[in-house]
């Protein structure tokens, strides 16, 4: 597939928009200035940050590599995650994405950004823009967020690993510790299905020829590269045996996070593990929590309480609340719970105080719940 690229923003373009919001502030009175602005251009608009795509790479096997270009400055931490919202069959839908700088970006934000976006079959999002993203794209980013990130001052030797689409953030915090000159030892450890599946591999070859960085390439389902199979301790051990006393930044399937948790728990060390997990929670639904009825006060619907969450429980019932990851990540789903109990999927964890902000994809009703949807 040839990657295609456009001209970035440019200045006399922030001029103009600067101009026209000035002038349409006062002119286009009692409508908001951005309902005139996205006729010129749907960049030029104040309330949300725009980006248009520039560049999209296919190249690799069940992902789409595309750059964009904001309207206005976007920082974010390496490791960080943003909101990437589309227009699909003319319902809006948004993601949350780990973005990366892209070559010769500005670290102030004032540059390009780049995406890595693995395809999931089911995915409306992810199908959308490996199948149609192309250049002159607009998509919406939210705001960065996310604890995903590498503490100052920096390690002295690190160890970040990722697995199929895990790779953005981990690989985000090498470009970063790279941008800013570090020189400790950085062991970057990456499992693809095969060598056809690795993302970015330009790259990597980059960076793993630096003399402070060693970029080691597992296949899970073929030949050729310095590990093979899924993760195991000997993998761990015979590209760090200095492992345990290291900290680890660990994104990728959850079977991948949980077994490298448990090769440093076995060695007292499981609190030098960091990880950022890009699947929804699982859970078993308790038979004794699903009772009673679901209230969503302001739509006036009522549904029966089957345990699932929130979210679930409203997409059943016909409403379409805002949402992003389902995985309470990037809390485009916050709702107020106005009475009765939820217990947190992930956790397990009970709450019952009226009032409370909650989010509705990891959030499940015990008995009789209101929620304000």
């Amino acid at each position: 597939m040839i990657a295609r690229h456009l001209p970035p923003i440019d200045n006399a373009r922030m001029l103009a928009r600067k101009v026209l919001v000035g002038a349409l502030g006062t002119l286009s009175s009692p409508h908001h200035p951005d309902r005139y602005l996205e006729l010129v251009d749907p960049l030029l608009v104040t309330a949300v940050t725009r980006a248009r795509v520039t560049h999209v790479d296919r190249n690799v096997s069940g992902s789409v590599t595309f750059t964009v270009s904001p309207a206005r400055p976007v920082r974010f931490e390496p490791g960080n995650h943003i909101p990437l919202s589309v227009t699909v069959d003319g319902v809006r839908h948004t993601r949350t994405y780990s973005p990366a700088y892209a070559p010769g970006a500005s670290r102030d934000g004032s540059g390009p950004i780049v995406f890595t976006v693995g395809l999931h079959p089911d995915g409306i999002v992810s199908r959308y823009l490996h199948d149609h993203a192309e250049p002159g794209l607009v998509v919406e980013l939210g705001e960065p967020a996310g604890d995903f990130v590498l503490p100052t001052p920096r390690a002295e030797r690190l160890i970040l690993i990722g697995g199929g689409s895990g790779i953005t953030p981990v690989l985000s915090m090498l470009e970063g510790l790279v941008a800013e000159g570090h020189t400790g030892a950085v062991t970057f450890l990456y499992y693809a299905r095969t060598p056809e599946h690795v993302p970015r591999r330009e790259a990597l070859e980059a960076l793993g020829a630096l003399p402070n960085v060693e970029v080691v390439l597992a296949y899970t389902r073929s030949g050729g590269g310095a590990l093979e199979g899924r993760f195991d301790p000997a993998h761990l051990r015979a590209v760090a045996p200095w492992f345990a006393d290291t900290p680890a930044y660990v994104c990728g399937p959850a079977g991948l996070v949980s077994r490298v948790r448990d090769v440093y728990a076995r060695n007292d060390a499981e609190n030098l593990v960091h990880v950022e997990e890009f699947t929804p929670p699982t859970y078993t639904v308790d038979p004794d929590d699903a009772t009673g009825v679901i209230s969503f006060a302001s739509s006036g619907v009522v549904a029966d309480n089957t345990g699932v969450t929130l979210l679930e429980h409203a997409e059943s019932a016909g409403l379409t609340p805002e949402h992003g990851c389902r995985m309470g990540i990037c809390h485009s789903c916050t709702a107020v719970r106005i009475s009765g109990c939820t217990r947190d999927v992930r956790t397990g964890e009970v709450d019952a105080e009226p009032g409370t902000r909650i989010q509705i994809c990891i959030n499940a009703p015990v008995g009789d719940v209101a929620v304000d949807l």
